[in-house]
Parts: C-alpha cells; structure tokens; sequence
C-alpha cells in the first residue's frame, strides 16, 4: 500500500487530480446515500446530484479503491456476452435492446471525458484475439451479424496474417477488430468523476466503511463514526461487498485479477509490439488482456486466484502470461504490479435492481464494469427519481445464486475453472 492509501500500481502512480475527502463523524441527511466510491456508486451520486438531489457517498478506503482503479481499462461494446449468446437467450428484439444501452454506456463515458475534461487518456479501439481452432469464424459471424442486425458497422474480421501485422504474437489465429471500442486509465476517469460529482455538491466520505443499514424508510447507514439517515440507499460495492447483505452476496463470486505494468519499451519496440494505441483481449475463459500506455510500457492482465488473499509475488504470477502471448520481452522488466478484487455472476449478465422499495444495487459486472457500472449508476438514478424503464429492463435479467451461496461458491469456481482451462488448451 502507498501513503496515498492506493495500492501501488501503474494507475496510482500516474493519477491525476487525486484529493483526500473527509471521514464521516456524526449523524447527518440526505436524499440518498450511496454506498461504495467506484463507478457504479460514483455515476450513482452524479446522476442523482444532476437531477437536484441532495446525496451522500460514502466509500470504504479511497475513490476507486477498488476494481475501478485497478481494472484493465477496456470498454468493450456490447454486454459481457455476446450477441449471438444473448439472441439465444433472450431472442433478437430484447438482446438489440441490452446492445442498445451497452452504446449508451460508451457515448456517457465519452460525454462525461468531454464535459468535466477528465485527463484519463481516451483510447479507441479494441482488437480481440482468437486463440483456438474451434473459434475460427466466430470474428466473421459476429462482424456480420452486429453490420446486418445491431446497425454497428465499426467490427471487421481479420485473417491471422492481418491480426500478426497488429499485434505481434504467434497466438492469435484470427481476429476482431471494434473501431468504436474504448480505453481509459480507469483510476483517473474515477477521479474525474469524484470531482465532477464534489462540484454538483455531492458530500464524498472516503475511509467510511458501512457497518450496516437498517431495513426501514427512512434508512439509517451506519459507520465506525457516523451514520446518515435517508430515504434512499444504493449499494454499489460490487466485489468488495463482503458481509454487509448476505441477499446479494450469493447473487456473485468475487475473484481476483492481476496486473503488470512493464518498464517503458520505447515508441519503436512498442509500435513492433503493438501497432497502435487501443485494447486488446484474448478468447480464453480467463481472459488475457492487454494495451500500450502513453510512455510506452505495455499494460498485461492474466490470471486469476479465488481466495482471500493475492500471490505473494504478483509479477511473478503473471510474468508468464505475458510471455506465452510476447516470448519477445523475456528481457523486459515489470516496473508494476497489482490484483484488484471484482465480481462474477453465474450467466456473467449484471445483476442491477431492487431489495426494499428504496434499496437500489448494481453488482457482478463479471470483467465488463467500466461501461456497465457507469451505466446502472445512471439507470440507478433514474429509477430513484421515478424513471425505471432502462432500471426494469436490467433488473428483469435472469439472476442466480451460486451453489452452495457464499459458503461452496468458491470450491465450485475453482472446479469450474480447471474444467474450461483444460478446455483452453485442447
């Protein structure tokens, strides 16, 4: 941990506007209170702060502690599944719909940079690597079906020749090119927010942790020093919800991801790296994703663990993901790295609704939560001030308990997780 009170990482050391707000010490108001200082909490408070309300947001350790100042700063156009899954799922007419609001995420990310002048590096782009034979076509399929049936015209199929001219790594075997996908540095992009929300008057509590909240109208939030009784209670804590209420906890699985962050390779080695500045993902279950920084270091995301605790030597634990996609940086140092804690869901759609009437949530982005965060944070909002359409069509998405709830859910996962890694490797 840093003494700015953030886990070291590439984000923190390159943070921009960083502040401390206050600890919560006694008993106040509010219209609503938001529980949790990531994106879903932070969009939360904005929104509602822009509809006149007054709001209190109450945060743990710091703004984007977690999984949003942490994460790997893709935002990928569409849900956490694809449209061919969600068509079966849910048939064309409601699967354009969720297509429908994953672009008015992007376009709130993009308008949110634009409006607050947020310095988190906006990148667009974003190329997904196919890395098995059995998935060969999928790039077509999904190019074709998304141009004839969701009118987004922005994704080309790449021949492996075409992908290895981008990024230069033997894994790929095709690829899928979004030329409307985005980038950030997700730490600053929290931090703009914060700021864009302190200035509509929203009272930011940081190092606040909620003990818990009674079931009542008015609610009262309660903290180590300080409580807030309000109307309105939204939980926005995703994987770090813990044991503040067990009826969403089983709803998720929070698992660990990891980090690295290279030493910086310079414009040339990076540009035969890469070929340009935007994401990059892989086709694996656990996914390998990656990016060039704006002094050239390559970002790297891989592996997983499902337990408390993180890999006593992270660069360690993730060095070799990297090295199986860029044998080619077996020379290259790791300046950086870090784990952050998000949260999965059973069929990886969000879990976004109601407990009380006045008890809102949005949780289990399952790796998708920069735009799908954002978004429930607004729909939140709406739904709060008494507009539910977008609230009620993501809160009638099929949600399921893990079996055996928060006690078996982990040994599940972890045999869930060596059956589709050993499916990764045939």
């Amino acid at each position: 941990m840093s003494n700015s009170g953030y886990p070291e990482s590439y984000y923190a050391a390159t943070a921009v506007g960083m502040r401390d707000y206050p600890i919560l010490e006694g008993a106040r108001t509010a219209d609503v209170c938001v529980v949790g200082g990531g994106f879903t909490g932070l969009s939360a408070a904005l929104n509602l702060a822009e509809r006149g309300l007054d709001v209190v947001l109450l945060e743990a350790e710091r703004i984007g502690f977690g999984a949003s100042g942490r994460c790997g700063g893709l935002i990928g156009s569409g849900q956490r599944i694809d449209v061919t899954d969600a068509e079966k799922m849910f048939g064309l007419e409601r699967s354009r719909v969720l297509w429908d609001f994953a672009e008015l995420a992007k376009q709130e990310i993009r308008d949110r940079v634009a409006k607050h002048e947020i310095p988190c590096d906006l990148q667009r782009g974003e190329l997904l690597g196919i890395h098995k034979k059995a998935y060969l076509g999928h790039a077509r399929e999904v190019a074709d079906v998304l141009a004839e049936r969701y009118d987004y015209p922005f994704c080309t199929a790449l021949t492996k020749e075409e992908t290895r001219a981008r990024v230069s790594t033997d894994d790929f075997l095709e690829g899928l090119y979004d030329s409307e996908a985005l980038a950030i540095h997700p730490l600053n992009f929290a931090l703009g927010l914060a700021r864009a929300a302190a200035e509509r008057g929203v009272h930011i509590y940081e190092n606040s942790r909620v003990l818990e909240y009674s079931q009542s109208d008015p609610a009262t939030v309660s903290t180590a020093k300080g409580s807030v009784k309000t109307p309105f209670v939204v939980l926005a804590c995703n994987g770090y919800l813990g044991k503040l209420e067990p009826r969403l906890a089983s709803k998720i699985m929070p698992i660990n991801n990891f980090m690295i962050a290279t030493e910086p390779l310079g414009e040339s080695r990076a540009r035969q790296l890469i070929d340009g500045r935007y994401g990059i993902h892989d086709t694996r279950f656990v996914v390998d994703y990656f990016r060039l920084t704006e002094d050239y270091r390559l970002l790297f995301g891989g592996g997983e663990n499902y337990r408390a605790g993180f890999p006593r030597d992270i660069a360690r634990f993730v060095r070799p993901y990297m090295l199986k996609l860029f044998p080619q940086l077996n020379d290259v140092a790791i300046d950086y790295a870090w784990g952050g804690t998000l949260a999965v869901t059973v069929n990886r759609l969000p879990h976004i609704g109601r407990l009380e009437p006045n008890v809102f949530f949005g949780q289990g982005y399952s790796g998708h939560g920069i735009a799908t965060a954002t978004f429930a944070g607004n729909v939140i909002a709406e739904a709060v001030t008494g507009t539910a359409s977008k609230f009620d069509v993501l809160a009638e998405l099929p949600t399921h308990t893990f079996p055996g709830g928060t006690l078996l859910r982990y040994p599940g996962m972890v045999l869930g997780m060596l059956y589709y890694t050993i499916r990764d490797r045939i």
